[in-house]
């Protein structure tokens, strides 16, 4: 990339992969504009682990790198071949495995955020998680959400969840 604008969104059309134009207010534009606030919110999450859960750190760190891929896919025009692998099995397993180790001596009840400030970051992420799905499940009636996406969200929420215990 030579420079950061374009000028080419000046007049409310934005690209999907490949090219095609589309409005800013566009289904699969909005959905990706609400991962990448996830991701951001992630970033937040990580940075405030201080280094104490290096499992935690790297699951998440994974997750974010996923979230891109899964962004790419969602930028893909209907009947184009996206090239990206997706890897939300295998990571839907991590968070199940990494939820039942951090749930493990616990008793699961409905909790208030705000014990500490890195506990009111990650219910901040989980939160912007569940709009994630809610508007993935909005774009999947328009155009067709790999089922496998679909289960990774709601499993990251739940991790969060986990995690913020």
């Amino acid at each position: 990339m030579k420079q950061i604008y374009t000028k080419t969104g000046d007049t409310g059309q934005t690209s999907l992969r490949g090219g095609v134009r589309v409005p800013k207010d566009d289904i699969r534009i909005e959905v990706n504009g609400q991962i990448d606030h996830l991701n951001a919110l992630l970033g937040i999450v990580r940075a405030n682990e201080n280094g104490c859960c290096s499992d935690a750190v790297a699951l998440i760190q994974s997750v974010q790198r996923e979230l891109m891929v899964i962004m790419s896919h969602i930028a893909t025009p209907d009947g184009e071949e996206n090239p990206k692998p997706l890897h939300t099995d295998q990571l839907t397993t991590d968070m199940e495995q990494a939820i039942d180790r951090l749930t493990a001596d616990r008793t699961l009840a409905f909790v208030i955020p705000g014990d500490t400030l890195p506990s009111a970051f990650i219910h901040l992420a989980r939160t912007q998680c569940r709009t994630v799905e809610r508007r993935l499940w909005a774009l999947h009636r328009q155009h067709a959400v790999s089922p496998t996406v679909l289960t990774f969200f709601n499993r990251l929420s739940d991790y969060l969840f986990a995690l913020s215990l």
